[in-house]
Order: structure tokens, then C-alpha cells, then sequence
């Protein structure tokens, strides 16, 4: 399952800059004047995922292999979008462009400016809460236009066509009341037809807070605080220093640790972002482990052993027998053999619900 995160905010609160260093690389172009990014930049960055480690060694001494087999990560795709102004909705600056290529989303990771820098042009940036604000409301304008767009079926016979024009209204009036269309109330049946209008305030939403160094060591009260202030999740909000990320990322993993170390902090903001996002998204990873590889596979809380399956190939569902399914910590200590000796390997039918760590091997039919 890929997982598309677009990363938007005002023109220099730090997007790009914060993009280059999850890349670790300079991908993106970085320069100090409004809409330096016009084309999305696109990069596939790893999740980290210490388990791998861990379960390549035990494969390598369980099958007396010469080598750890390759640990391949779950991915998450970003997408640094071009910086976004007032009056976006009505194509203000590249705002059809930025709007556009927020739709082809998963989320929404908003950066917001709390950094104190002189230097930096603040292209109507005012604090952290307006800034949120100023896209939020963008994105709510442009969602009540592509709704204002849908006609009305009239007095048709056809039940689906009523049910999806009830939906249309009842967002259409939420949305102009200013609330975002993933916070208005659907049954299940409604959400999906909402689903098809592609709404732009329906996504799932982080918020970055571009901090200065300073700051970090008080990253968790930052978080709620703002989390507070804007009636979010606090696991919606994150503090980063995109200049400190962008720093590290030149650094090998050792003098990583050692920079973090000695600014106070466990995590990067990379690893802090991941699985804020995974957590927003309600995804989890499973983890397959044999001689070709260790593997971890995003899919979504709650999904089923076959759902599982066919994320590693669309023919396993229609073929799929049964999962075995082992807890990480039992493969951990005994590995795949001694684990099936010692009964830590379940034998799990189509509707078995996956659990996060899970190590699995799928028995599939020819």
C-alpha cells in the first residue's frame, strides 16, 4: 500500500528545506523568495523500522545463512507542493496547480512557521495558528466550489443518485458553516459516496510546527499546546526544526545519534513525522521474513489476513489458504523453525484481523 503525503503551507515557512532533509538528500530546490517550488517534488522515503535489524540477524542464524538477507522498509511517498497565498481558491498565485496536486493526496502535512529568522522573507506568514488558518480556509473555499459544481438529480426514481445528492447537501452546508468535511457527521454508506467527490478538507491532517533549535527540548508541550489551540489530536501536531533535520541529514548514523544526543532528543523529526503519520492514517506494518529478505508491509488497522496478502501480490487473495502468523517477540527469540516446534505459530484463516509487528507467511494455492 503506498502512502502519499503532500506537504503544504505558506511560501517559506520551510516546506522545502524540511522535504530535503527527509530525503537526506538535495532534491528539492531551496531558495529565499515565494514559489520556488512550482512542480511538486516527489520522494520515497523509508520508514524506520528497527524490527528489520532485529529479524535479519535471527534469519541469518536460523538458516545458517553467510549474510543477513536485505531489509526492505515500508515507504511513504512526500510531495513538497508549491507554497500557497490567499485567494488561492480563485487561482491566486499557483493555486489551481497547488490545489491539484493536493487532491492526488493521502494527507495533508501543513507547515507552519514557528521559527524566529530575520533572513527569511515571511510571504504572509504571521504565526503558526494564522498560517493553518489562511490554507485551511483555501482548502474549505475550493471544497464548497467543486461542490457548488454538482447538479442537483432533481425528483429522480434513482435511489443512489438520491442518496448522493442528500450527501452533496448536507456537506455543502456543513463546509460553508467553516467545518472541514472529515469533521462533519456520515454513516459509513455516506462517507464513501463522499469519498467519490474528492474533497480536499476529507483528508486526514498533520501539522508540522517549523521550531528553532531552541525549542526541541520542549517539543511535547509546543505539541499540545498547539494541538490545544487548534481543537486537534495531539498526535496531529509535531514540532521539527526543518534547519536541524536538514543538518542532520548530511550526518552518518552515528554522529547523527551523537547531534541528537546532544541537543536532549531520543528521536528525529523524521522518525517522529513517520509514525505520527502512520498513527493519523490508522496504518500498521506486518513483517514477512525468509532468506530473500526481511520485509515490513503497510496496511490499514483492522484489515484482514487476505486484505494482508494482497498487498504483497493482488493473486493471493483469490488463491490464499491460510497465514501463519507468529508474534515478533516469539520470532525474535526462537525464529521461524524452533517457533513452529515450540506452537508460537498460528495457523490463521481469511478473517483473522492483522496485528501491528506481526511476522507472517502466507500459504497460497496454485
Amino acid at each position: 500500500m503506498g502512502l502519499s503525503v503532500g506537504i503544504v503551507g505558506l511560501p517559506n515557512v520551510g516546506k522545502s528545506t524540511l522535504f530535503n532533509a527527509l530525503l537526506k538528500r538535495q532534491q528539492a530546490y531551496v531558495a529565499n523568495f515565494p514559489f520556488a517550488t512550482i512542480e511538486p517534488n516527489i520522494g520515497v522515503v523509508p520508514v524506520p523500522d528497527n524490527r528489520l535489524k532485529k529479524l535479519a540477524e535471527i534469519i541469518k542464524e536460523s538458516e545458517n545463512l553467510d549474510r543477513l538477507p536485505p531489509e526492505v522498509p515500508s515507504t511513504v511517498e512526500f510531495l513538497d507542493i508549491a507554497g500557497l497565498i490567499a485567494g488561492a481558491h480563485k487561482g491566486e498565485g499557483l493555486g489551481n496547480k497547488f490545489l491539484s496536486h493536493i487532491r492526488e493526496t493521502d494527507a495533508i502535512c501543513h507547515v507552519v512557521r514557528a521559527f524566529s529568522d530575520s533572513d527569511i522573507v515571511k510571504e504572509g506568514s504571521i504565526d503558526p495558528k494564522s498560517d493553518l488558518i489562511t490554507i485551511e480556509t483555501e482548502l474549505k473555499l475550493a471544497d464548497i466550489q467543486t461542490l457548488e459544481k454538482q447538479k442537483d438529480p432533481g425528483n429522480t426514481p434513482n435511489k443512489e443518485l438520491q442518496a448522493w445528492w442528500k450527501v452533496v447537501v448536507k456537506l455543502k452546508e456543513e463546509v460553508g458553516k467553516g467545518i472541514p468535511a472529515r469533521e462533519v457527521q456520515l454513516s459509513e454508506e455516506e462517507r464513501k459516496i463522499a469519498k467519490q467527490l474528492s474533497l480536499l478538507t476529507a483528508k486526514p491532517v498533520l501539522v508540522v510546527l517549523n521550531v528553532d533549535e531552541s525549542d526541541l527540548k520542549e517539543a511535547n508541550k509546543l505539541e499540545l499546546k498547539f494541538a490545544q489551540e487548534l481543537e486537534l489530536h495531539s498526535s496531529q501536531v509535531i514540532a521539527i526544526s526543518a534547519k536541524i533535520e536538514s543538518e542532520l541529514s548530511a550526518l552518518s548514523d552515528t554522529d547523527q545519534k551523537n547531534y541528537l544526543d546532544d541537543l536532549g532528543i531520543k528521536e528525529s523529526g523524521l522518525e517522529r513525522l513517520i509514525k505520527k503519520a502512520f498513527e493519523t492514517l490508522g496504518l500498521i506494518s506486518f513483517l514477512t521474513a525468509g532468506e530473500k529478505e526481511v520485509r515490513a508491509w503497510t496496511i490499514r488497522r483492522g484489515d484482514t489476513s487476505v486484505l494482508a496478502s494482497g498487498v504483497i501480490h493482488t493473486d493471493f487473495m483469490q488463491k490464499f489458504i491460510k497465514a501463519d502468523v507468529c508474534d515478533y517477540d516469539d520470532f525474535v527469540q526462537y525464529g521461524w523453525k524452533k517457533s513452529r516446534e515450540e506452537g508460537k505459530v498460528r495457523s490463521e484463516g481469511r478473517d483473522y484481523i492483522m496485528k501491528d509487528g506481526d511476522v507472517v507467511e502466507f500459504k497460497i494455492g496454485s
